[in-house]
């Protein structure tokens, strides 16, 4: 026997129907402080910045992997 049942409601009443909390408020405050975040480091997007904290990262890795290197073959 196969039975089916089909429930047409929004997601907020059947969140209410099952008990489930309303997180409509938590979730408009995490939106708007990643969109605060975002909006506070878009100088840091900029292709320049990017660059400047790349290329800086990069030299450090190659130093101390020569170093590393270095103290490999003694």
């Amino acid at each position: 026997m196969k039975v089916n049942v089909e429930i047409d409601c929004t997601p907020a009443e059947a969140r209410a129907f099952l008990g489930l909390p309303d997180v409509t408020p938590l979730n408009e405050a995490m939106v708007s402080e990643m969109q605060k975040r975002m909006a506070e480091n878009m100088a840091a997007m900029q292709p320049e910045e990017l660059m400047k904290s790349w290329t800086g990262f990069g030299l450090q890795a190659q130093e101390q992997f020569r170093r590393m290197m270095e103290a490999a073959t003694k």
